[in-house]
């Protein structure tokens, strides 16, 4: 547990690097397309650069994996951090305040500590496997909910798709059984505010590893239940999630979504 509360420690600061860094470009950065409607800014990579320099200071033997083109793994390399420098680009190049800074640990693969930090309002969403989930210093949990026409669901759909993909079809079939549905742009604080009991739902399909690993990790310690959308195990690496509050809300959201 003290390494693991050490690995914590180093990536709430780093978290919070990097929520500095995205501030301080506000307003003042340009953008660029990766791919089509695909975002990144200077904010990104400036975030992740800071993030990288002070944990690889903290621990030289650890690898990286990063969205901007960040990849320093081996197949020998037992821990390395999962990072997500500007997981919301969209929203903040519009100033829309939904974007957050995503990092995790993972040690001879399996999530050990997780941190998601909301830079505009303060909040840092932490969890260790095994020892439970917080927002800033007050343990949380999620909302409990099991019924889905009660439920606040959010989904998460493909940048630049049409009304005839799979994941657009599936947006439009849950909204006649939850009570409301949304689509934010974060997908890690749509994890953070599942955790935390501010909405009931969360699924995707088009997921990558660093917009997901910290934010599974954090649900999972608040009491969720999280899958792939065909309620097989969940793996960062494969692009398929559905997120609940229980597992019985899940359960049901199966069969509503298949």
């Amino acid at each position: 547990m003290q390494k693991q509360q050490e690995w914590l420690a180093a990536a709430i600061e780093a978290a919070q690097i990097g929520g500095g860094v995205l501030r301080d470009w506000m307003g003042r950065f340009s953008v660029r397309e990766k791919s089509r409607k695909n975002l990144v800014t200077e904010a990104d990579e400036a975030s992740q650069a800071a993030i990288v320099e002070f944990l690889r200071a903290k621990f030289p033997d650890h690898g990286f994996l990063g969205e901007e083109n960040l990849n320093e793994r081996t197949a020998g390399t037992e821990c390395f951090w999962i990072i997500d420098p500007l997981d919301g680009t969209t929203n903040y190049v519009h100033g829309f305040p939904y974007f957050a800074v995503s990092i995790a640990l993972s040690v001879q693969g399996q999530l050990q500590v997780g941190v998601i930090h909301d830079p505009l309002r303060q909040e840092t969403f932490s969890a260790i496997r095994g020892a439970g989930a917080w927002r800033n210093d007050v343990r949380i949990e999620t909302s409990g909910e099991r019924d889905p026409g009660q439920a606040f669901g959010m989904a998460s759909l493909p940048v630049a798709t049409d009304r005839e993909n799979p994941a657009v079809q599936r947006f439009l079939k849950s909204l006649a059984h939850l009570q409301t549905v949304q689509r934010s742009g974060s997908a890690a604080l749509n994890l953070a505010f599942l955790a935390c009991g501010r909405i009931d739902a969360f699924w995707s399909s088009s997921l990558s590893a660093w917009d997901v690993a910290a934010g599974a990790l954090i649900l999972e310690e608040a009491g969720g239940s999280i899958t792939s959308l065909t309620g097989d195990t969940f793996d960062i690496f494969v692009p398929s999630l559905l997120a609940a509050s229980t597992s019985e809300l899940r359960e049901k959201l199966l069969n509503v979504l298949s």
